[in-house]
């Protein structure tokens, strides 16, 4: 699967503009909308077999506490971003296709561009045991989107769920604050769904999974005109080392 690229075919141009302006009202209104539309069955069919690959071959488990955002759980094995990059054509392919592109930032209504920084752009995910979250956070850069590979069932857990219009301070957090102050949404997506996140600005957290089960995703990120000047020389980035100064060992 490694070497299969993203085609023309595989993203579906043919969207009415009266569909992507709805998304694109939901989007900014709430900070996130299912794009699942966008992609065809197909694609994110192999993009579920690429993951499931790079998982078996180099999944990094992570158990810890953020203090960048108020302590909050991260606990879900990973691949990291440079590892993808390394050994998957198909989702490099994916991340560059202009069709994909036009369409997100006629969504977003500006320009996105790659991420600069190599550890952020991809990152594949897989909670796998009862207690597995990603707990409340925020993202460093603007765009984010997300592919639901495998979906437990709505009963056993990780939904999404989300804060919009809210601001990362990560001296001061302040996340029940945000919590108290303001509605919080909450998603189910399937199998196979595909969503697209401002996560800069979108308090989100997935819900713990009450028992053993399997939720994968692959993150994809994208920076807006805003990200690229800021100085990003951060100590959280739990996915890439879970060594990093911010973090903390969770007490079993």
């Amino acid at each position: 699967m490694s070497g299969n690229g993203l085609g023309s075919k595989n993203v579906r141009t043919s969207l009415e503009n009266d569909e992507i302006r709805r998304m694109s009202h939901h989007y900014h209104r709430y900070g996130i909308v299912t794009v699942t539309d966008l992609i065809e069955a197909h694609t994110r069919q192999v993009v579920r077999t690429e993951a499931e690959r790079l998982l078996q071959q180099h999944a990094e488990r992570r158990d810890l506490r953020l203090e960048t955002t108020g302590f909050t759980r991260r606990s879900m094995s990973v691949v990291p971003s440079e590892v993808i990059a390394a050994n998957s054509e198909l989702v490099t392919s994916i991340y560059s296709n202009p069709g994909l592109l036009d369409a997100l930032e006629a969504i977003a209504g500006e320009k996105i561009h790659p991420c600069p920084k190599a550890d952020e752009e991809f990152l594949i995910t897989r909670q796998e045991q009862r207690g597995d979250t990603h707990g409340w956070h925020w993202g460093d850069f603007s765009f984010a989107l997300i592919w639901v590979l495998l979906a437990p069932p709505i009963d056993v857990g990780g939904l999404l769920q989300c804060v919009p219009h809210t601001e990362w301070d990560k001296s001061a957090p302040r996340i029940n604050s945000y919590l108290a102050e303001n509605p919080i949404n909450t998603y189910y997506f399937a199998s196979g769904d595909v969503y697209f996140l401002r996560t800069d600005t979108t308090l989100h957290r997935t819900i713990p999974l009450r028992e053993d089960a399997t939720r994968i995703i692959l993150n994809m990120t994208w920076a807006g005109d805003r990200d690229l000047k800021r100085d990003l020389n951060a100590d959280d980035r739990w996915w890439d080392n879970a060594d990093v100064s911010a973090a903390s060992a969770i007490k079993k």
